[in-house]
């Protein structure tokens, strides 16, 4: 940083200024005169670091009245278009993604150096380790058993009380004994996916979909039956209805309802309470797996699809991994008519998850504080994916679509035509890039023109630099299609 020039160094100084929200699109920027007094600096360094700011889509200049903060270059991107429904498949395929996915992930971890732009954990600034080290300090000091004892296997009563208690809180009305704590939202969705399938069974998924969920299909040996998802609403219920007639061995429906994963989108009340509705009248299981309902930015509460239920269709699966601390790998479970085989399987399984980590989660929950880190973290989350939205405007070419989603880390965005996101993927990492190429979240290849980008970091020059080297990727490629 130290060897850049002045008028660069501050170009960055503003540019953090402008993404943290201190100046808001519109605002007038200092004068020349006023920059040159404020920072002490030539009429030249002054122009240049302005220039350099306009250039970059972070203001405008505006004759005889100066420099302003630009509006969200954001306006000038295409939404996403809404998914196609293809034609069902006469057998429903096994899950096979393992192996393209760890070409990804292992090349993606061999790049050490490489700037992470597809991750979907935050920065680890964000969360609030030092209050949850300081609280299981006195946690520990109060009872030291927490590291020496096991607890119930269905986690400890004061853990269960509090996660009722959280649940009711948005609309979902459980008691501590239907709770079940679980190693995080993959163990819980493992457990639930045991319980009402057997090895060739078929589950229904959004598609695109987490590829972690295939990939943990495949290693059930379970059939994945991709029902396409809105990129605005969520998973089609007018497929899904189609596919309950034509599947009789259709299982369950796995649902990521609000912020999915990698979409983004939140589906409205009224398709949730349909999609409980239909499944219960098809004695179907919904397995609703919720990593990410807590980052919806809304003046209401986003209910999950669990508080539409009334006879135990829905096993509700919420986690702490991205929300609080991705460490901690904890979560719990609701599995409503299914509990005593999933309380069993747990017990076969795992048995008992960390005391330590449920009482902190327990008193972190209960006191408020995991409020007011959630305010402080969408707030955060917010000014980083404004920063990436509008950076993708400035860089990338015209063709590109993505939607803003209400709140979350993830931006899932289509490619002009012609551009395949594994080849991209490629170009990206040998520029010290990494992003999740669309290939990754499906069995098919029909998101091979899409890409997941994550807003998980402060933007900086550097951020800057790395998306104007992907937008030439992106050109070049869609050049040469």
């Amino acid at each position: 940083m130290d060897g850049e020039p002045l008028y660069e160094r501050l170009a960055e100084h503003y540019r953090r200024i402008i993404a943290a929200g201190t100046l808001s699109p519109g605002d007038r920027m200092p004068s020349v005169r006023a920059f040159m007094a404020r920072h002490g600096v030539s009429l030249s360094t002054a122009i240049q670091a302005f220039r350099r700011l306009e250039d970059t889509g972070w203001c405008e200049a505006k004759p005889r009245s100066g420099y302003f903060v630009r509006r969200r270059a954001a306006a000038v991107l295409d939404t996403l278009p809404e998914s196609e429904v293809p034609p069902l498949s006469v057998e429903p395929p096994f899950a096979g993604l393992h192996e393209r996915v760890s070409r990804v992930i292992d090349r993606a971890n061999a790049a050490t150096d490489a700037l992470n732009l597809g991750g979907a954990s935050a920065l680890a600034s964000l969360y609030p380790a030092e209050r949850l080290q300081a609280l299981a300090i006195r946690l520990l000091r109060r009872k030291p058993t927490l590291l020496t004892d096991a607890g119930p296997v269905g986690g400890s009563p004061e853990f269960r009380q509090a996660m009722a208690r959280r649940a009711l809180s948005y609309g979902v009305t459980v008691t501590p004994d239907d709770v079940l704590s679980t190693s995080g939202g993959v163990d819980a969705v493992n457990l639930a996916l045991r319980a009402v399938a057997r090895p060739g069974d078929t589950i229904a998924i959004e598609s695109p979909a987490f590829f972690g969920l295939i990939q943990l299909l495949e290693s059930l040996g379970l059939r994945a039956l991709e029902i396409p998802a809105s990129p605005t609403t969520g998973l089609s219920i007018e497929a899904l209805e189609v596919a309950l007639a034509a599947y009789p061995d259709l299982r369950a429906v796995v649902v990521v309802p609000n912020l999915q994963n990698p979409l983004g989108c939140v589906m409205p009340d009224a398709r949730k309470a349909a999609l409980v509705s239909l499944c219960s009248r098809h004695g179907v299981a919904v397995i609703e797996d919720e990593p990410y309902r807590e980052l919806v930015e809304a003046q209401q509460t986003v209910k999950p699809v669990k508080a539409w239920d009334r006879d135990g269709t829905v096993i509700y699966c919420p986690s702490f991994n991205k929300v609080l601390a991705p460490g901690m790998r904890l979560g719990w479970m609701s599995a409503g008519r299914w509990h005593a085989r999933v309380r069993m399987l747990k017990f076969a399984q795992s048995r008992h998850n960390a005391a330590l980590l449920q009482a902190v989660a327990a008193e972190f929950v209960g006191s408020g504080a995991f409020d007011r880190h959630l305010r402080r973290f969408r707030e955060q989350l917010r000014v980083q994916r404004d920063g990436t939205i509008d950076a993708i405007a400035r860089h990338f070419p015209a063709g590109t679509r993505l939607n803003q989603p209400p709140g979350g880390m993830l931006l899932w965005i289509a490619l002009p035509d012609g551009v395949r996101s594994d080849a991209l993927f490629d170009a990206a990492l040998a520029h010290g890039i990494k992003i999740a190429p669309g290939s990754i979240f499906s069995n098919s290849d029909r998101f091979d023109g899409y890409i997941r980008l994550a807003c998980t970091r402060v933007f900086d020059a550097g951020h800057e630099a790395a998306f104007e080297t992907l937008g030439r990727l992106i050109r070049d490629a869609a050049a040469a299609a």
